[in-house]
């Protein structure tokens, strides 16, 4: 009987490592367009700078290149079986960034994923039975204030928040900030609200954890809560 061949994960490399950052594939995210895929980190970066996929050079979208983005959580899965460690080492950086950041507010030293991994089993399926869907979500907490220009359009009725801090997954969009905007604010759903970061307007497919890497950081670690503006939509025609 011939003996099979084994295989090593350096045989695999060239499907499994991102062409930007030359690392394993993290979160590995397809351009639906030409199914090329990077780390989701490196592909959000490059796309606000450009909308050309990095790989080949198509253009992706016009004007949102991040709505032609997939995360392949098949490929996911299949990285960490042949990489060994890697599920846990990203993991372990993940609570560690986290805990770093919460232990500014609130003295909390633990983040959500931490307090998650001393549940046993079944703490966590009562849990799930209860409704708390986004207890394990990694969570922020943002500061959101009213941004006053002299003489703006429709100032007069977008005020400043009495509770302008909350906590909140890092996975919500700016969409949604807007959508809460408007709630307490008693504003129409469909009024139009610009929310800024550094004085830089966000796309509102921005996710507040893409925010806080990409944006809010350049503050310094010091910097947190991280805080975000909101006014009245400005039309530059």
């Amino acid at each position: 009987m011939a003996s099979q061949r084994r295989h090593l994960v350096r045989d695999f490399n060239r499907y499994i490592t991102c062409s930007m950052c030359r690392g394993y594939l993290i979160k590995p995210t397809a351009v639906t367009e030409c199914l090329h895929t990077f780390c989701k980190s490196c592909i959000v970066q490059h796309f606000e700078e450009s909308n050309e996929c990095p790989e080949c050079g198509i253009q992706v979208h016009e004007t949102n290149p991040l709505e032609m983005l997939r995360l392949d959580k098949t490929l996911e899965e299949i990285i960490f079986k042949l990489v060994p460690g890697l599920r846990e080492k990203e993991e372990q950086q993940e609570m560690d960034f986290w805990k770093k950041n919460k232990s500014k507010t609130n003295g909390e030293a633990d983040s959500p994923r931490s307090k998650k991994a001393r549940l046993s089993d079944k703490e966590e399926d009562e849990g799930e039975k209860g409704g708390d869907y986004h207890r394990s979500d990694p969570q922020i907490a943002i500061c959101l204030d009213c941004l006053r220009n002299n003489g703006q359009s429709g100032e007069s009725i977008v005020k400043g928040l009495m509770k302008k801090f909350i906590r909140c997954s890092t996975r919500v969009t700016v969409g949604t900030i807007k959508k809460f905007l408007c709630l307490k604010l008693n504003l129409p759903s469909s009024y139009e609200l610009d929310v800024l970061c550094n004085g830089e307007i966000m796309g509102k497919d921005h996710t507040l954890e893409f925010i806080y890497r990409t944006r809010w950081r350049l503050q310094g670690d010091s910097a947190y809560p991280m805080v975000l503006e909101y006014r009245p939509r400005i039309d530059f025609g």
